[in-house]
């Protein structure tokens, strides 16, 4: 998947709940997760890694019906991240930079 393809478009009324990131791994680049509650109410994530020259790369999507459920699913990624690859995997809450689809960056609070 190229990095200039949007992990995760998020639409008016939608609030990003969830941005989490590993350490630096290397070999391997950076484990991500975004999650987003959608008008719906559902929560909607997205789970990847980013290599160092910033290919986004096995990426896996999914949705939960509530926050809970969406817990869950974080525990279970962390979990396998740290039995493969130590603690240092763990994701925690990171600070994402965001993007126009024409893939300019937004400030914060920018659509």
């Amino acid at each position: 998947m190229s990095s200039s393809i949007a992990i995760m478009n998020v639409d008016e009324g939608e609030e990003i709940v969830s941005t989490l990131m590993s350490s630096h791994i290397a070999g391997t680049g950076y484990y991500k997760f975004l999650a987003k509650k959608r008008k719906d109410g559902k929560y909607e994530w997205a789970h990847f890694v980013q290599r160092d020259s910033g290919m986004k790369d096995s990426v896996y999507k999914g949705e939960t019906k509530n926050e809970e459920q969406l817990k869950l699913v974080i525990d279970i990624m962390n979990r396998n991240l740290i039995r493969i690859f130590g603690s240092p995997a763990e994701m925690k809450p990171g600070s994402p930079s965001f993007h126009n689809i024409s893939g300019q960056k937004l400030k914060p609070g920018e659509a």
